[in-house]
């Protein structure tokens, strides 16, 4: 059975760091891309992060890029998100999401083209 699990969400107060991990079991994040969302209640889920295979091809959304790092273990099958400096609208549910992709380069920015997905990790920044 393919399945992510988040971790490492909680409390913070605003200026803090998290490192969000996503793990891979059934499956092996080699050959996925990776996406990390989040999602407040009544919005739509926000792309944060995403990569392909090629771990150094990623993308952010401006509102964390330059404190967001998105990495891949690939001996531990699993995914980062690295978040410093946050801030109170940082708060949401994180998910990570994986799919297979057309090319080792290729990255995906939204949800819908995404197949696999964890069950999320909240973060709430306190201010």
């Amino acid at each position: 059975e393919v399945q992510l699990a988040e971790s490492g969400g909680g409390l913070v107060q605003a200026g803090g760091s998290l490192r969000l991990s996503c793990a891979a079991s059934g499956f092996g994040l080699d050959d996925y891309a990776i996406g990390w969302f989040r999602q407040v209640p009544g919005k739509e889920r926000e792309r944060i992060s995403c990569m392909g295979i090629s771990d150094g091809n990623a993308a952010y959304v401006d509102s964390v890029k330059g404190r967001s790092t998105i990495s891949r273990d690939r001996s531990k099958n699993t995914v980062y998100l690295q978040m410093a400096s946050l801030k109170p609208e940082d708060t949401a549910v994180y998910y990570c999401a994986a799919r297979v992709p057309y090319s080792p380069d290729y990255y995906y920015t939204y949800p819908s083209e995404y197949g696999d997905w964890g069950q999320g990790t909240q973060v709430t920044v306190s201010s």
